[in-house]
């Protein structure tokens, strides 16, 4: 599994594991409901600003290392 698919499948099951839906989880993260299942489902090309967006909202973080 590539590293965006990874991603995809850790945003979709902390949502659901936060008892959320696409739309108030776009809401809470002031982001697209489009946006959300674009990032769920590792389509589209969603900003930065977005996917860190979402991520704060679900307590999620993600690194960067060499």
């Amino acid at each position: 599994m590539d590293t965006v698919s990874a991603l995809a499948l850790e945003i979709r099951r902390a949502r659901k594991d936060a008892g959320l839906t696409q739309g108030k989880l776009a809401d809470l993260a002031e982001v697209s409901e489009r946006t959300v299942r674009a990032l769920e489902t590792a389509t589209g090309n969603p900003s930065l600003r977005a996917v860190a967006s979402v991520l704060n909202v679900l307590g999620l973080k993600i690194g960067v290392g060499r």
